[in-house]
C-alpha cells in the first residue's frame, strides 16, 4: 500500500490533526511554565509557501498568533531554521538577525529570546522559541540542552501533524485515490480487505 493510503488509513485511525495539535499547544505551555518565561511559541514550515507560522503559542499572542505567517527567512526563527542550529540572544535589540519589523506586527517585542530548530530525520520542520525570562533569570547555552528535548517532541508532533494533514486532505479529495483512501481506512484492521486496496491500487496506477 503506497505512503498516501498508509497515511491516510492513519489520519482516520488516529483521529490526527486535532491531536497533534494540542501536543504542541501542551509543549509550549510547559517550556514556557520551566524557563519562568513571557512566551512560547512553535512554528511550522510551510515549504510550499516558504513561510514560517504560528502553530501553538503560549503566553503573550496566544490569543491572536496562531496562524499568523511571515517570510521563513525572517528574524531569527529564520535564522535558526535555515542553519538548524541554536540560539541564545541576550538582547535582541542588539542583535542584527532580529526582525524587529515583524515582531512588531504581533504585537510583543521581546527583550531576549532562545531557540532551537526542529529537526526530524535531518529536516527542519520549523522552530520552538521562548522568549523574556525575568531579568535575574538570563538565558544560559546549558539550559539549550533541556529546549532540545522539547525541541525533540514538538518536531515528532509537527511530522505527524503534516502527515495528518496530507491525509485528510487525500481523504476529503475527488477521484479514485480518495475513495480508495476512505476505503482504506474503513477497512483498517481487516487484512483481507487491505490486501483487495493494496489490489486495486495497483490496477489503477497499471490504467494511469
Amino acid at each position: 500500500m503506497s505512503e498516501e493510503l498508509r497515511a491516510a488509513v492513519a489520519a482516520g485511525v488516529l483521529g490526527a490533526e486535532e491531536h497533534y495539535r494540542a501536543l504542541l499547544q501542551s509543549i509550549v505551555e510547559v517550556a514556557r511554565a520551566i524557563f519562568s518565561a513571557k512566551a512560547s511559541s512553535i512554528f511550522l514550515l510551510d515549504e510550499a509557501n516558504d513561510e514560517l507560522v504560528f502553530e501553538a503559542v503560549a503566553g503573550e499572542g496566544a490569543g491572536t498568533l496562531v496562524g499568523r505567517r511571515f517570510p521563513s527567512s525572517t528574524g531569527v526563527a529564520g535564522w535558526v531554521l535555515v542553519t538548524q542550529q541554536p540560539l541564545v540572544v541576550e538582547n535582541v535589540a542588539e542583535d542584527p538577525r532580529f526582525g524587529r519589523e515583524a515582531a512588531e506586527s504581533t504585537g510583543f517585542v521581546p527583550r531576549s529570546l532562545m531557540a532551537v530548530p526542529l529537526l526530524y530525520v535531518e529536516r527542519a520542520l520549523g522552530v520552538l522559541e521562548v522568549l523574556d525570562r525575568p531579568q535575574d533569570q538570563p538565558f544560559r547555552l546549558a539550559e539549550m540542552e533541556l529546549l532540545g528535548q522539547f525541541a525533540n517532541q514538538a518536531a515528532i508532533a509537527l511530522d505527524l501533524m503534516q502527515r495528518a494533514r496530507r491525509a485528510r486532505a487525500t481523504l476529503d479529495g475527488d477521484g479514485e485515490l480518495a475513495a480508495l483512501a476512505r476505503l482504506a481506512a474503513a477497512l483498517e484492521g481487516n487484512e483481507a480487505g487491505l490486501q483487495l486496496v493494496t489490489a486495486l491500487e495497483d490496477v489503477l496506477k497499471r490504467s494511469d
